[in-house]
C-alpha cells in the first residue's frame, strides 16, 4: 500500500495523486511540472549546484510561488518512500515537531502537521494529499499534490497559528545513473505579521533544507527495501482501471 506524508519547512510541504499507466493521462501535469517557460511567469532566482530555484507571482498576492529542481542520488521509488514516511518527519525533517495521520484511503491521506519555527510562533495545518504513479520507458514516475483541509483536522490550538494557504507537490522522475530528478513546487502563506519579503526568503531557505534532508535520509537502507512492495500493488490497480 502506498502511504503518504506531508513535508513542511517554514511552511513547505508534501503529498500525491492516483496511479495510471497511460502516457495520455500523464502528459498534461507532467509537462507543466517540467516547464520553466517565462510565458508561464517563472523566472530563475538561483542555480546552485544542488538545486535550481524558480519563482513567480500570483495575482493579488505579494507572496511568490516557488519551483525547485534538483537531482537526488537514489531511485524515484526510494525518494518517494522517504517522502511517504510521514511518521518519521519529526526525526529528520527540520522544524517539524508533530505529524499525525488522521485518515488513509486508496490514493489519499489526511494528515495534521505542526511546525516549530525560529523567531515566530508555532504553525499548524491539516492537508489532504493525493498520489499518482506512472510507468515511463525509463522507469516509474511519482506525482504528488496536496491542498489544505483544516476543516477536517483538529481544532485550532491556543498559541499556534493556523496556516490556511498551503499547496504544492512533487514530481519524481528517473534520471541518469539510477538517480531521481525531483521537481518541488510550493505556494504558502504562513500568516501572522510576517512581511512578504521575509516569508519569501524563508521559503527559499526551506526549499534547500528540504532537499538536504531528503538526500541524507534516503541513504537509510530501509527506503531502498520499501520500493519493492509498492509498485506491484499500484500497477495492478492501474490495470484494473480503478
Amino acid at each position: 500500500m502506498l502511504r503518504l506524508p506531508l513535508i513542511a519547512l517554514v511552511l513547505l510541504l508534501v503529498p500525491l495523486l492516483t496511479a495510471a499507466e497511460k502516457p495520455a493521462r500523464l502528459n498534461p501535469p507532467y509537462q507543466r511540472a517540467q516547464s520553466t517557460d517565462p510565458q508561464e511567469g517563472w523566472s530563475q532566482e538561483s542555480a546552485g549546484k544542488d538545486v535550481v530555484i524558480h519563482s513567480r507571482t500570483r495575482p493579488g498576492s505579494s507572496l511568490r510561488e516557488f519551483r525547485a529542481i534538483g537531482v537526488i542520488e537514489a531511485a524515484p521509488g526510494a525518494v518517494f518512500a522517504v517522502i511517504d514516511d510521514s511518521e518519521s518527519y519529526p526525526r529528520f525533517m527540520p522544524y517539524t515537531s508533530e505529524t499525525r495521520v488522521l485518515k488513509r484511503e486508496k490514493d489519499t491521506v489526511l494528515a495534521y502537521q505542526r511546525l516549530e519555527l525560529p523567531l515566530v510562533s508555532d504553525r499548524d495545518y491539516t492537508l489532504r494529499s493525493r498520489h499518482q504513479r506512472w510507468l515511463s520507458p525509463d522507469g516509474p514516475i511519482y506525482w504528488i499534490r496536496w491542498q489544505p483541509a483544516n476543516d477536517q483536522g483538529p481544532p485550532q490550538k491556543p498559541g499556534v497559528l493556523r496556516v490556511n494557504v498551503c499547496e504544492g507537490g512533487w514530481l519524481l522522475e528517473p534520471h541518469e545513473s539510477g538517480a531521481t530528478r525531483a521537481i518541488y513546487t510550493i505556494y504558502t502563506d504562513s500568516g501572522g505579521a510576517l512581511p512578504a519579503v521575509l516569508a519569501n526568503n524563508g521559503s527559499r531557505i526551506a526549499i534547500r533544507k528540504v532537499f538536504e534532508a531528503i538526500r541524507k535520509q534516503v541513504k537509510n537502507p530501509k527506503y531502498a527495501a520499501a520500493t519493492a512492495a509498492a509498485p506491484a500493488a499500484v500497477e495492478a490497480r492501474n490495470r484494473s482501471g480503478q
